[in-house]
């Protein structure tokens, strides 16, 4: 009796060791939890890259689309963007970016709000490996970023100066709304102006807004009311085009025509408007620039092949040509 018991606890006791040892191998999902989950997160960190997106100014609809398309193309491709939008303070810009460098994150796509001053971060992100894809508006440091996707900025300017010859072959006086202190903003200016040198026209006004567009309709209803003749006005973006037109609009002044770059709804459903002064603009495609972008970097951490400068076509959009690009949207 004591040796049938002796040998039903043995049996027991093995059969114990036995189901303990096979359990990680059988059984339910729900039985090997923790180790799916350590392989679903390793899959995921092979596969889900964080990019970090920094811009001057989310209030510009340009800005908003660019991200918007970088957004859309990462994450097509399984990765996540990390977006900071610096208020136009570049100060706050090189905090945001010390912080996507503690976030880990893979590259960063950057867009200044000063240029030179944004160098500090430029010198915090090579110092921790992560490339830069530097968009739109060019740094001064070009050796600390990897790559520029930017417009044909000066081909933007060139082809409003083209239109405004055929509207004005003989010329006219022009004022420019300009902000010399950013490049993009500068060779579109330089684009239009080479295009109309010795073709009969001057420079009546040169109004600078050092990247506050508040004062534009003051200075525009001041030179109207001084009786200055203008015949055109050259913008160098669509957000100071369309402080021009609520200044032209207010003075009842409908015979001046306007041009732009950029391209963005509000501009192209002025152009819509048969009674309204806008003429045409030099269209960018933040859309295909966001792609561009993504496609760049990825090559960069790839190792693959890629285009240390890129330049996305710009375009001539007016009147004539407006419907098939239509008002409710980018291109």
């Amino acid at each position: 009796m004591r040796k049938k018991r002796l040998f039903l606890v043995i049996m027991t006791a093995l059969t114990v060791l036995f189901t303990s040892g096979c359990k990680q191998d059988v059984g339910t999902p729900e039985d090997n939890a923790v180790v799916e989950e350590t392989s679903n997160t390793q899959e995921r960190e092979e596969q889900d890259r964080l990019f970090g997106f920094s811009c001057p100014d989310m209030e510009d609809p340009f800005y908003e689309v660019l991200k918007d398309s970088v957004a859309t193309s990462l994450s097509e491709q399984g990765d996540r963007i990390l977006v900071r939008d610096a208020g136009n303070d570049v100060q706050l810009q090189i905090s945001q970016i010390q912080e996507m460098i503690r976030e880990e994150v893979e590259a960063v796509f950057l867009c200044p709000a000063d240029a030179d001053a944004v160098t500090p971060a430029l010198e915090a992100l090579d110092e921790a490996g992560i490339p830069v894809v530097n968009l739109n508006v060019r740094v001064s440091q070009t050796d600390l970023t990897s790559a520029f996707v930017g417009s044909d900025n000066y081909n933007a300017g060139k082809v409003c100066g083209e239109d405004l010859m055929e509207n004005r072959p003989d010329g006219g006086n022009i004022v420019i709304i300009e902000s010399p202190k950013i490049s993009s903003l500068n060779e579109r200016i330089t684009g239009f102006e080479e295009t109309i040198a010795d073709a009969g026209f001057e420079i009546v006004e040169r109004i600078d807004t050092n990247n506050d567009n508040s004062m534009i309709q003051d200075k525009i209803a001041s030179l109207l009311e001084k009786g200055t003749a203008v015949d055109a006005i050259m913008c160098a973006d669509d957000r100071m085009a369309v402080e021009v037109l609520q200044a032209l609009a207010a003075a009842k002044k409908s015979d001046v025509l306007v041009y732009s770059v950029g391209g963005s709804p509000d501009i192209k459903s002025a152009l819509a408007d048969p009674g309204s002064p806008m003429a045409g603009a030099g269209a960018q495609s933040p859309i295909n620039m966001g792609k561009a972008a993504v496609q760049t970097a990825s090559a960069i951490l790839e190792g693959g092949a890629y285009e240390t400068e890129t330049y996305v076509e710009t375009f001539f959009i007016n009147r004539n040509n407006v419907d098939m690009y239509g008002t409710d949207g980018w291109q």
